[in-house]
């Protein structure tokens, strides 16, 4: 083999092995999206690597992040979860607070303050109620102050690619985490007489409440095996 169709083959062979790791960022993101309760297709969750590479690839031959770019709908079931409970003080409660979600894979190799500004900008003009941004490197932290400044208008949350190569949940050693609604969290605490402070914490940086999406003030019902007790649930505030 020449020099030349030696550097070709590797060159392909490099391309092969970034389009299937984007492949498994593509599909971790979407099981996340669903397990969070967003309304996706089963053929968007379970895309073969043949297809998204079909749907993706550009002009050069190599998967363009630019086109990897996606929203979605809460379904029903996860707008109740979000829904306010009426109160004397408001028996008319605000609507939930969820709405749409866009994804977007951005290529720049560097992360800045404009890049989170054009992207916050995005989702405010297109009344996006929350985005994930999936960077390549790590966001500069002078970007990441934009976060909180937006806050009171869209929610953005912010994941590495490497992150997702893998699905955590998937891990025989993490227990099942599902999100408690609020009338659920209400049930709980009067059931056992607590304040939603006495529940043992999870902290919202914790890698399984990023993957939820988890908000402080939230309860999280966590399901462990045991050899003894068989299925047993433990409770944790997101704090």
């Amino acid at each position: 083999m020449s020099t030349e169709e030696d550097r070709q083959a590797k060159a392909r062979e490099a391309e092969s092995r970034e389009s299937a790791r984007l492949w498994r960022a593509w599909r971790t993101v979407h099981e996340m999206l669903q397990d969070r309760g967003y309304t996706l297709t089963e053929e968007e969750v379970t895309i073969s690597l043949d297809n998204f590479k079909s749907q993706f690839t550009g002009a050069d031959g190599s998967i363009n992040r630019s086109m990897m770019k996606f929203s979605a709908n809460p379904s029903d079931a996860m707008m109740k979860r979000y829904s306010n409970l009426p109160t004397d003080r408001e028996p008319t409660p605000a609507p939930p607070d969820i709405g749409t979600i866009w994804v977007e894979f951005l290529p720049d190799s560097n992360v800045g303050i404009k890049q989170m500004r054009n992207f916050a900008q995005h989702l405010s003009s297109n009344n996006f109620h929350t985005g994930i941004l999936i960077t390549t490197v790590n966001i500069t932290s002078a970007a990441l102050k934009i976060i909180p400044a937006v806050a009171a208008d869209t929610r953005i949350e912010t994941f590495l690619e490497q992150d997702l190569l893998v699905n955590i949940t998937h891990h025989d050693l993490v227990p099942k985490h599902v999100l408690l609604s609020k009338e659920e969290k209400t049930a709980l605490l009067q059931r056992y007489r607590l304040k939603d402070t006495q529940l043992p914490r999870v902290q919202t940086s914790d890698p399984v409440a990023r993957y939820l999406g988890l908000r402080r003030g939230q309860v999280v019902k966590i399901i462990r095996m045991s050899e003894t007790a068989g299925r047993y649930a433990s409770y944790r505030l997101c704090v």
